[in-house]
């Protein structure tokens, strides 16, 4: 096959057919940057939580899924042209959408109301894009208007519709298991009849945030079954990292990989109902 790209997670291949295969590594990244070392299982643990997603989402837009790759770590799919646009909704306020709250009293242009702390749940899930940045740089929040003069009124109306109808889904089904869906990242792009398709990946622990319900409490920041354990650590002095100072973040220690892969592990069971076997 040929080798057309590696991302911060996933490797992306082209058969003799013209299909894609896309391989989720065990790689982990945060702040922009590639970590090392890599948390095990969890390239196969986001693949098959992604394949488990599309399906209850079936009805809400089509994805790019052909068939299963037979390593658990790999998919099949039909290639897409990829929107210009991270598509992102949120149905509660922390990360890099409360850095915005706080500074502007709004995320992507989105203004809300005041009095908001970390955690706090918005009284409707809203649409926040941003940019798309290559490996190494940072994604930007640009406001719908934005969006609207990259792809156009139409399109953008189908962007906001589509994200957040995946993220309602989402959030009464993740809810029904005892689990917040804070937000989500999703990857949108036109199939060969210029059908918006689902690509990449959707609803886990790298392009979502999970919270456990029963220890949600605003105004702190919240346990979690995503990498936020990652970035809390490399945020604390035990790490010895100044995320300012233009460095890559050092090596994860064995115990923060440890308990990683366990939230992951976590995460694919309260969800899917299913043991990961691995």
């Amino acid at each position: 096959m040929k080798h057309l790209h590696s991302g911060k997670v996933r490797d992306l291949y082209q058969t003799e057919e013209g299909l894609l295969l896309m391989v989720a590594s065990d790689r982990i990244s945060a702040f922009d940057h590639v970590l090392t070392p890599d948390i095990p299982d969890k390239g196969t643990i986001l693949t098959q939580m992604s394949l488990w997603w599309f399906e209850q989402l079936a009805d809400v837009v089509p994805n790019h899924v052909v068939s299963p790759g037979p390593d658990g770590r790999s998919v099949l799919c039909r290639p897409l042209r990829m929107v210009p646009v991270e598509c992102v909704a949120r149905g509660y306020l922390t990360g890099s959408g409360l850095i915005d709250y706080r500074r502007d009293g709004e995320v992507s242009g989105v203004r809300l109301e005041p009095g908001l702390v970390d955690g706090s749940r918005l009284p409707e899930p809203i649409f926040t894009p941003s940019t798309k940045a290559p490996v190494g740089e940072h994604d930007e929040p640009i406001s719908f208007e934005r969006v609207v003069a990259e792809v156009g009124a139409d399109v953008a109306a189908e962007l906001r519709r589509i994200t957040l109808e995946v993220y309602r889904r989402g959030a009464e089904i993740a809810l029904e298991r005892g689990i917040i869906l804070a937000d989500t990242k999703i990857e949108l792009g036109w199939d060969a009849d210029g059908v918006l398709t689902l690509g990449d990946e959707v609803l886990t622990p790298d392009s979502s945030r999970f919270w456990p319900l029963d220890q949600w409490e605003p105004g702190r920041s919240q346990p979690s079954f995503d990498k936020q354990y990652v970035r809390d650590w490399l945020t604390s002095p035990a790490s010895g990292w100044d995320r300012a100072s233009g460095e890559a973040p050092p090596p994860l220690p064995e115990e923060v990989v440890e308990r990683t892969r366990a939230r992951y592990v976590e995460a694919y069971e309260k969800l899917t109902g299913r043991p990961f076997t691995g």
